[in-house]
């Protein structure tokens, strides 16, 4: 079972697989924004999907947290453009962000 957990030491959320890291979302605080920077899945964990759980995990905290993202990171931004329900997390000032 995968579980997504913030690290705050090292300013990012974790996705593991039991007690496997499995992979990261770097990010940046600024007031209530969160500024979501690299993605990183390990190559021997890809092509089943685990990228696209955790940025959904980390983008549910945000939104529990009641915070806006603005979507640096590529895979991040290709995500919120398949996933329009999460979309509203960005202000309207980076939603540029999300166009092809």
């Amino acid at each position: 079972m995968t579980t997504v957990t913030d690290n705050k030491e090292q300013s990012r959320f974790e996705l593991h697989d039991g007690d496997e890291l499995v992979g990261f979302t770097e990010y940046h605080f600024h007031r209530n924004e969160m500024a979501l920077l690299h993605t990183e899945i390990r190559p021997e964990f890809g092509g089943r999907g685990l990228g696209g759980e955790l940025v959904k995990g980390v983008l549910d905290d945000a939104r529990a947290r009641g915070l806006k993202v603005l979507p640096y990171c590529p895979f991040v931004r290709g995500w919120l453009r398949k996933n329009p329900d999460y979309q509203d997390l960005v202000p309207d000032t980076h939603q540029s962000m999300l166009e092809t």
